[in-house]
């Protein structure tokens, strides 16, 4: 038992743990991307968001990078998981969240990124980093955004 209680416990210590924002504004029917401006991502489009700091939890951690990369925390009307994807290893964890915000809005972009663009429903800029084309072309992350959609006509009517 004390082995497992060790390989916990280094497995806690050495996890590294993400949070992705994919605003999606009620106007326009629209999603918010940031291109990357440098790093080892650098020129690929991305989600709002970044990595945890130690005694964050993933929404904290989300609420943070939001106001570090575009400036402000915009008022969010509904944040729905999208999706949590572990590694095989269980050291990285990304918990991509749906916000959903009235109108678009001019993000005031950091150093982290150059530019960011709305774009409609799979008409997604390219290229787009790795894990975030993974998540956008999931049958079942379509589904669940779908389903959103469809749920956000009927309070409509």
């Amino acid at each position: 038992m004390e082995n497992r209680f060790e390989w916990l416990t280094t497995v806690m210590v050495n996890t590294i743990t993400c949070s992705g924002a994919l605003f999606y504004t009620l106007d326009t029917n629209r999603f918010l991307f940031l291109h990357r401006a440098n790093g080892k991502r650098n020129n690929m489009w991305g989600l709002v968001g970044g990595t945890n700091e130690a005694a964050e939890t993933p929404w904290e951690g989300l609420q943070r990078e939001v106001k570090e990369e575009i400036g402000f925390l915009p008022e969010i009307k509904k944040t729905l998981p999208l999706e949590s994807f572990i590694s095989i290893d269980s050291h990285f964890h990304f918990h991509t969240y749906l916000c959903v915000v009235q109108s678009e809005f001019m993000p005031i972009l950091n150093d982290e990124h150059n530019g960011y663009a709305w774009c409609s429903f799979t008409k997604w800029p390219k290229p787009l980093h790795h894990g975030l084309r993974n998540t956008l072309q999931s049958k079942i992350n379509l589904k669940k955004l779908e389903t959103v959609f469809q749920t956000i006509n009927l309070l409509d009517r």
